[in-house]
């Protein structure tokens, strides 16, 4: 695997891909600078070494040009985030782009614009990659979040950079820690598989059964599982076409030794709402008109044992409507075992966009060894799928 450690940037400009792709506020100040702040040592790294560093990424979904879109809005948060001051360009490619570039001197940063005011960019137009590749000497990628989608900047570029091409730190960062979970992980392995639906993840359970030892399944999707076996569900969520899938994922699962664990309890409501009445039931017997919302206390006593033995942790999806306060409980308190285990020495991977919430939301981010950034990226990996922007450095 090419990271920045395999290059010294003294002298040469480097094209990185990061991504920006941030939420603005209706003045447009930026929201929330994560995914800035994530990119930080890469560019660190290679100012460091005497290179300077041209930044592009993508922002929202505009349809051609739109102002509300521009990359301009982010450059005074880019700035403080970065401690130095970041020049703009007007445009990713042709003359304004190549004029900034030229004028370029080491330790310097340039932000272009928004990569898909060009339809080009997701088309993965080999044309227009190589307009963007001749911005830089060398090409690294620090996007994860886009590392699934085979486009312009984040796939295409790669092949103009045949031997100068590399992981940004963040991104390897990602590569090591899924690594870590999916083929180099210290037993017993226990992955926590929540959110709403059995269908979102079934290549997920697929894939790792064969490298896990527990599976807890919660959120929406236990319900699918409780029905199948013959359990009352009341009005709880549930894919009645995919009941034979989940029997059959129990066959599976039982087959290559790894224990499933589905709740016992449920925290039930009469309606999907915090100001809803709630009562603790049994998960084989939610009432009529009552739906399951959070896992129940019975359920997480038996989760503990199960975490804190745990040397290896995967974190995708909550245990319960952790939107609503009311029924965020059971989320929380497996966030907490997790951390406690990852305290005494497991590594926990959190990733998929409702478990990173929730991490976020929480204060829990700083307790788990690693907090994937990239939703879609992540699951695609988990699901044993070779993501294009990876195989692009690595080819």
């Amino acid at each position: 695997m090419k990271t920045l450690a395999d290059f010294n940037f003294e002298g040469k400009k480097a094209i990185i891909r990061v991504d920006f792709n941030v939420p603005l506020d209706e003045n447009f100040n930026v929201t929330d600078a994560n995914r800035i702040e994530a990119a930080k040592p890469t560019i660190d790294k290679i100012l460091k070494d005497g290179g300077s560093v041209v930044l592009m990424s993508h922002l929202g979904r505009p349809k051609g040009v739109e102002a509300k879109y521009s990359l301009k809005h982010i450059v005074a948060k880019t700035e403080e985030v970065l401690g130095v001051p970041v020049k703009f360009a007007s445009d990713c490619i042709g003359e304004v782009a190549e004029k900034a570039v030229a004028d370029l001197q080491a330790g310097e940063v340039l932000l272009l614009e928004n990569l898909r005011f060009y339809a080009e960019e997701e088309k993965g137009d080999l044309a227009f990659a190589e307009k963007l590749a001749k911005l830089g000497d060398i090409y690294v990628n620090d996007a994860f979040g886009t590392a699934h989608r085979a486009h312009a900047s984040t796939t295409i570029i790669a092949q103009f950079f045949p031997e100068n091409k590399c992981f940004g730190t963040l991104l390897a960062k990602e590569i090591e820690s899924l690594n870590k979970v999916l083929n180099n992980s210290v037993k017993p392995v226990t992955a926590v598989l929540g959110g709403s639906k059995v269908s979102s993840k079934i290549t997920v359970i697929e894939n790792v059964l064969d490298k896990i030892d527990h599976m807890i399944i919660g959120g929406g999707m236990t319900f699918t599982f409780i029905k199948a076996l013959g359990g009352n569900i009341g009005n709880s969520i549930c894919e009645d076409d995919k009941m034979t899938l989940a029997l059959e994922i129990l066959e599976k699962a039982k087959a290559k030794n790894v224990q499933i664990h589905l709740p016992v309890d449920v925290v039930a409501a009469d309606a999907f709402s915090n100001e809803a009445n709630t009562q603790v039931v049994d998960v084989n017997n939610i009432p009529a008109g009552w739906q399951g919302l959070d896992v129940g206390p019975k359920s997480l006593e038996a989760l503990e044992d199960v975490i804190k033995n745990s040397k290896t942790i995967l974190w995708n999806g909550p245990l319960g409507v952790f939107e609503l306060e009311k029924f965020a409980g059971g989320t929380i308190t497996l966030g907490n075992f997790i951390s406690e285990a990852t305290q005494n020495g497991a590594f926990s991977l959190v990733g998929g966009g409702d478990s990173v919430a929730a991490v976020k939301q929480f204060g829990l981010e700083p307790k788990m060894s690693y907090v994937s950034t990239g939703g879609g990226a992540m699951l695609e990996m988990l699901e044993g799928k070779t993501l294009p922007g990876i195989a692009a450095i690595e080819n």
